[in-house]
């Protein structure tokens, strides 16, 4: 696509922080201040979503940037309503940026009669209007199978391995990658050959859905600074169990870093209460205030991330680029000192 114009950032309510560093990025990579489009969203007394843009987007390169978290419907909505108002309006092309991906979970037919979701939200994209989707640690992979437009499907992986280099200097040779479940062995073992460590795997057994009977760890942690590595962490019941587990054989410290921070109900609790030394998440999810003052939790940005892919994309460069540690320490040298 020819360059004709600046990007243009638009926010949702999902996660206004996230879109602020990110414009404030954008700004000092055009050395011209980029501020996000002035709009207005709203609810009517039936909470209603309505969208007014101020700004003119004819002929624009629109990235809207929005997480469909917590709550899932009301943001997918607001995405939805933002994209129609663009379209309506003239904008060149509406990339989504959603940095957590809501509904990812449902992503196949585990059990007769139950939906696709994730599919049926590409379909709403889609037929909203959205030209293409960045995105951050998909749950699955195939799911940018279910667009038929183009998804860049960004990694945490490679900032993980920034701040484990950075935090773990001197240790490196002490540790061990954890995966929490056969499923996430992928996903660890990307960080872990990232790092130059080892291995290890906790299976979990469940008598029925929600709950886990039991956690059998294959691989010797005994004397090892263990790392359990995740997409999502939701309620942080399998997570603080698998790190009692990991403890229990004889890990001297457990570690977590996890993408995404969905955190609900009990989970900021029982991370706080957990054998766990630390819990590192990315700010794909708009942070609470129990989240913020735990003192086992700490939040990698992702907005540098974000503002370099989104200049990739507007001016035609690879975004698989950030997809090396190698290539993201200039971007977060102000955090990750060699």
């Amino acid at each position: 696509m020819p360059v004709m114009t600046e990007p243009k950032l638009i926010a949702g309510n999902a996660n206004q922080p996230l879109a602020a560093a990110i414009a404030r990025r954008m700004s000092m990579h055009r050395g011209m201040n980029v501020g996000l489009c002035e709009t207005r969203v709203e609810r009517f007394n039936d909470q209603e979503i309505f969208v007014e843009v101020f700004e003119n987007v004819r002929g624009e390169d629109m990235y809207i940037i929005q997480s469909t978290s917590n709550p899932a419907n009301d943001n997918l909505m607001e995405l939805l309503i933002m994209t129609d108002a663009l379209k309506r309006s003239s904008a060149a092309r509406i990339t989504a940026v959603i940095p957590y991906f809501g509904y990812a979970r449902q992503d196949r037919r585990a059990k007769a009669r139950t939906p696709i979701s994730a599919k049926l939200v590409a379909n709403l994209l889609t037929e909203a209007g959205v030209d293409r989707v960045l995105t951050m640690d998909l749950h699955a992979a195939q799911i940018q199978g279910f667009f038929d437009i183009p998804v860049d499907n960004l990694y945490a992986a490679p900032i993980f391995a920034l701040d484990v280099q950075h935090h773990f200097k001197g240790r490196m040779d002490d540790l061990m990658v954890i995966s929490p479940d056969v499923g996430g062995v992928a996903r660890a073992r990307e960080l872990a050959q990232r790092i130059g460590a080892p291995l290890a795997i906790v299976d979990k057994r469940r008598e029925k859905a929600g709950e886990v009977a039991e956690m059998t760890v294959i691989g010797d942690v005994a004397g090892k600074a263990c790392i359990i590595v995740d997409d999502i962490c939701d309620t942080a019941g399998t997570l603080v169990k698998a790190a009692q587990v990991l403890t229990d054989q004889g890990a001297t410290e457990v570690h977590a870093y996890i993408t995404h921070g969905v955190l609900s109900g009990p989970a900021v609790e029982r991370v706080t209460n957990s054998v766990m030394k630390s819990l590192v998440i990315t700010d794909s999810i708009q942070p609470t205030e129990a989240v913020k003052n735990a003192p086992n939790i700490r939040i990698v940005p992702t907005a540098p991330m974000f503002t370099q892919a989104i200049l990739n994309i507007w001016n035609g460069t690879s975004v698989s680029s950030l997809f090396e540690t190698d290539n993201l320490l200039p971007i977060y040298e102000g955090l990750y000192s060699t």
